[in-house]
Formats: structure tokens, C-alpha cells, sequence
């Protein structure tokens, strides 16, 4: 059983004239390029702890297996706005378990992009503990439904935004949270 004891969440962007190479760039970017990356689904494990990412970094080596909840948008398009964003919602009880979310848009800010993937986790955290919420209502409302209601202690977000290269060069977005 593999029950990751630490996450620490990162991000990046890389411009290339080939598709794949431009991933790798962002991979770079964001430190993670050394690592064989495994992507999963969105839980955040509990009793997990947040490292910063210079210190989450420290502790993975080149070759390492490396499980990750990652969102990844791509465009050629000119000028054209992609983002990639990753949200989180952690409950009260450390027990418990939490969610991530991840996020890719074309033509969101890194704000709207980042409140968009954070309110995903709050939602699907907020439905697992049985918070009441009009699921219609804004984020800003619902987000102060959920953390009055005394079971979701944290919301946050990390997003990558980037206009695509004038030249139509590649252009890649990442962002990611990495078990470790």
C-alpha cells in the first residue's frame, strides 16, 4: 500500500517549436522534469503534509517513480490565452481525506483559471461531507458557505497562465501536485 506522506505542488511553462519538447521545457520549469511522472486522480491523502516546493524538489531523484495530480494545456494558436491549474480543499479533521482538482483552459486568466480548479476541490469536498450549497451561487459565496460550515479548513490553488508564442512556436502550461 502506497499512502503518500508529503505533497508539494509546482508549476511551469515552455515555449518550443516541437509540441513535446515544449512539455519538457515546462517540466523544467517547474523541476520535475527528472522524474517519471505518474498521474493520478484527485485525492488529497490524509494526514499528508505540504512541503514547500524547494524542499519537496530536495527529495526526489532523477529515475524516481513519481505519482502526481497534474493539469497540462498546449497551444500553437498565436497570442492564443492557455492555463492549467490544480485546486485543493483540505477537511477540519487531518484524518480525513481531501481533494485536489485540476483545471485546463483556453482564454482564463491565472485567476479565474486558479478559482475555477479551487472551487472544483471545494465542491467535491464539500458533497462528500454533506455541506448544504446552492450549487449555482458564485464561488466567493460558496466558499464562505463551506469554510463557515466549520469542515473545510483550507482552499487554495496554483495555475500556470501563458499567452501562446507571437511566432506560433509551441506553448505549454503545467501545473502540478507531487506525492512524494
Amino acid at each position: 500500500m502506497v499512502v503518500p506522506s508529503n505533497i508539494f505542488f509546482t508549476r511551469g511553462v515552455g515555449v518550443h517549436k516541437d509540441r513535446l519538447a515544449s512539455f519538457e521545457l515546462a517540466l523544467r520549469q517547474a523541476g520535475i522534469e527528472r522524474c517519471n511522472l505518474v498521474y493520478v486522480s484527485s485525492i488529497f491523502p490524509p494526514m499528508a503534509k505540504e512541503l514547500p516546493r524547494e524542499e519537496g524538489l530536495r527529495e526526489i531523484q532523477a529515475g524516481q517513480i513519481v505519482y502526481c495530480v497534474m493539469a497540462r494545456n498546449e497551444t500553437n494558436e498565436p497570442n492564443r490565452l492557455v492555463s492549467a491549474a490544480i485546486g485543493q480543499a483540505l477537511p477540519q479533521e487531518s484524518e480525513a481525506y481531501g481533494y485536489l482538482s485540476e483545471h485546463h483552459a483556453f482564454g482564463e486568466t491565472e485567476e479565474i483559471s486558479g478559482e475555477y480548479a479551487e472551487d472544483l476541490a471545494a465542491t467535491m469536498l464539500a458533497t462528500t461531507l454533506g455541506i448544504a450549497f446552492d450549487p449555482d451561487s458564485a464561488w466567493q459565496e460558496r466558499e464562505q458557505i463551506y469554510k463557515a460550515s466549520g469542515k473545510i479548513i483550507e482552499t487554495k490553488n496554483i495555475c500556470q497562465a501563458a499567452k501562446g508564442d507571437p511566432n506560433g512556436l509551441w506553448t505549454t502550461t503545467i501545473a502540478a501536485a507531487v506525492f512524494i
